[in-house]
């Protein structure tokens, strides 16, 4: 709210950030590109549109195609003891980062990078005997060093609607930092090979319009999808274990989380479990839940977190019951493409695979 009131004041300071981004982007020099197909999966603004649940369907993607992938990424908020760093089931959230963990335990086939550097952790991969069969650079369409043969650009709601909704601040389109939360100004969605929109399905009739008028500018694929529940897993349980339903966690329960997008997050919980939590908690985007134990506990009720959370949750040893929600992208409509997401990236791969 102070932000949107400040709006006046913060404009010149965003074009002066956003001139800087435009810098960037053109004086860049691309210092490594895979052998292999590469693409960036990452968004114009900050915050949680949705990155790592789509990363976690490319990869599931590989695992069904018999095909190895390797996940560039910054690790968020990690101390790593060496760069890069491969991130394995084991691998102490403190020292890779949350998200990486997460998709290391999901996916042990695939070759989970942390380091701030992409280009370094990409060529130690090629210097390795076993090269991936493709690269995906994670939050990487600012990481303009690192060269890619596609960008997958996430928006959301606010990033594209017309007028503000009740209850929800006005649109977010093209307000660059710090009068919004838009990294770059709009030009750089020239970039975008296509635009993945986080948005729940009944929501999406009504946003065709605000993507028509946008993107006009732009004419890309739009692909739609949700984050869908599959199942509560005990936090700190086997992966490999079938999900379980909502019925494991009866009567009242609390919902803890650290994302970027926490009401979506209680959105999604709440239609899973058929009710709303009794007590919420939410933290700050990859929050350290270390000085948390006590507070949790007394809270006196089972726990259900994000899958993120919970591996920083699992070496409280909690007390109270305490399960992670499995989510995964979900796509279920396009515009402007007369195929889905996944057949649209069949073909993209297959065509930059045959080069």
């Amino acid at each position: 709210p102070l932000q949107n009131f400040l709006v006046p004041l913060l404009l010149p300071l965003s074009a002066l950030y956003g001139a800087a981004g435009r810098w960037k982007r053109a004086h860049a020099q691309v210092r490594w590109k895979p052998s292999r197909p590469c693409a960036a999966i990452g968004n114009i603004s900050w915050g949680g549109t949705g990155k790592t649940p789509v990363t976690d369907w490319l990869l599931s993607w590989a695992d069904a195609k018999g095909l190895s992938a390797a996940v560039l990424t910054r690790g968020y908020g990690a101390k790593p003891p060496h760069l890069p760093l491969r991130v394995l089931a084991s691998t102490p959230a403190s020292d890779c980062g949350d998200e990486p963990l997460m998709l290391a335990r999901r996916h042990p086939r695939a070759a989970i990078m942390v380091d701030p550097e992409r280009g370094r952790a990409g060529r130690a991969l090629e210097a390795s005997e076993n090269v991936p069969d493709m690269f995906f650079l994670d939050d990487g369409f600012q990481h303009v060093r690192a060269g890619r043969d596609l960008d997958l650009v996430l928006l959301d709601q606010d990033d594209v609607r017309l007028a503000p909704l009740p209850g929800r601040p006005p649109s977010n389109w093209n307000r660059v930092i710090p009068a919004g939360t838009w990294r770059e100004p709009v030009d750089a969605l020239r970039e975008a090979s296509a635009f993945l929109v986080k948005v729940e399905p009944e929501d999406w009739p009504s946003l065709v319009p605000a993507l028509e008028q946008r993107l006009r500018g732009f004419p890309r694929p739009v692909f739609a999808f949700r984050m869908a529940p599959e199942g509560l897993r005990p936090v700190g349980g086997n992966p490999a274990e079938p999900a379980l339903p909502a019925g494991a966690v009866s009567g009242p329960y609390a919902f803890v989380t650290g994302i970027g997008d926490p009401a979506q997050a209680l959105h999604t919980v709440t239609e899973f479990m058929g009710r709303a939590p009794d007590s919420v908690l939410s933290f700050p985007d990859h929050h350290d839940f270390r000085q948390e134990k006590a507070t949790l506990e007394a809270l006196a009720l089972p726990l259900i977190c994000t899958g993120k959370d919970a591996v920083k949750l699992a070496p409280l040893g909690l007390s109270r019951p305490c399960f992670a929600l499995d989510v995964k992208a979900e796509f279920f409509a396009s515009h402007a493409s007369p195929v889905s997401f996944e057949e649209w990236w069949n073909g993209a791969f297959a065509r930059l695979a045959s080069r």
